[in-house]
């Protein structure tokens, strides 16, 4: 569980863009200096896991919490959103357009899981600067 403040953005097709700007804000401000490639990485997460929430795990009005725990050695995001129902990676297809997001997350992060919260669920991943 990080200990990183949960900020929250309303659920809706904005939500990603909104939450790859806050992390890369909390990631610069923690980590001054950080490379371009490793900011890309914290904010490719932030987008798939955010995306997923706003797509699976909420409803209209809802929102979606984004915390960003930045240290000089790496970072851990965690987005919350209140469905219980737990996110598995699909099945890839050749034409499939949809359904990667959890793929690209378990290719860049070093770990990720779900942790049950009392209403709801949080999906987190922790990853190292290369």
């Amino acid at each position: 569980m990080s200990t990183a403040p949960l900020r929250r953005f309303l659920s809706n097709a904005q939500t990603a863009r909104h939450a790859r700007t806050y992390a890369r804000e909390a990631v610069e401000a923690a980590v001054p200096g950080i490379s371009e490639d490793s900011l890309a990485d914290v904010q490719l997460i932030v987008s798939e896991l955010v995306t997923n929430a706003y797509r699976y795990g909420t409803e209209p009005g809802d929102r979606v919490g984004v915390s960003v725990d930045a240290q000089p050695a790496g970072a851990r995001v965690e987005v919350h959103d209140p469905a219980r129902r737990r996110p598995r990676p699909k099945a890839l297809g050749q034409e499939s357009e949809r359904g990667r997001g959890l793929h690209v997350v378990r290719e860049i992060a070093d770990r990720w899981g779900i942790d049950d919260r009392p209403f709801g669920k949080a999906v987190w991943a922790e990853l190292t600067w290369h």
